[in-house]
């Protein structure tokens, strides 16, 4: 069965996203051991799972990357735009972007049959109701959290809503020169 990877950013405080869906408090200038991370981590990625809201923005944006030869992310935007993707929607009636397929179903539902396929890895990225529907279900099997050094106070947080404890176990902790601890955790 194929892993189910999650990797997302957090305040220290837990939020994904301010409360208006504000991220000007994320670190974006990657030092090039967190870029080695993200590129060891989707490495054995052979889908890309995605909520329709950050598809908007995440599809686009990396289709720019990848076609600029000059932009210092071209292998990470290869990668993300090459990489067969899904979108989760109950809006879209059909998809708008290339390489890409929607999943319009029961998330649990389409997760378990995309785990089922041949393939590599799935990695996951997405708004909190998105990310939060995977880990309420128990669809993670890796969670890669990205916690920057900023506290927001008030936002969108993505272990809201679950209904018992979700005991972890961690796998790894790695701190990087700009200031993003990634911790890395298993379901036990």
């Amino acid at each position: 069965m194929r892993t189910l990877k999650l990797q997302t950013q957090m305040s220290i405080d837990g939020f994904i996203a301010g409360a208006n869906g504000e991220m000007d408090w994320m670190t974006f200038h990657w030092d090039d051991a967190l870029k080695q991370y993200v590129s060891d981590v989707t490495e054995s990625v052979g889908t890309i799972i995605l909520g329709r809201n950050l598809a908007q923005g995440f599809i686009p944006h990396w289709a720019a990357v990848a076609a600029n030869p000059d932009d210092p992310d071209v292998l990470a935007g290869r990668k993300f735009s090459e990489t067969p993707k899904v979108v989760f929607s109950k809006t879209l009636t059909k998809s708008e972007w290339a390489n890409t397929t929607l999943a319009t179903g029961d998330i649990v539902e389409e997760i378990t049959a995309l785990k089922q396929q041949s393939g590599g890895d799935i990695i996951a990225y997405g708004g909190s109701t998105f990310v939060s529907n995977l880990i309420k279900n128990n669809l993670i099997d890796e969670y890669h959290l990205f916690v920057n050094p900023t506290a927001i106070g008030r936002g969108m947080p993505i272990f809201a809503g679950l209904a018992a404890n979700l005991n972890l176990k961690l796998v790894n902790a790695t701190a990087f020169d700009c200031g993003i601890v990634v911790l890395c955790y298993k379901p036990q």
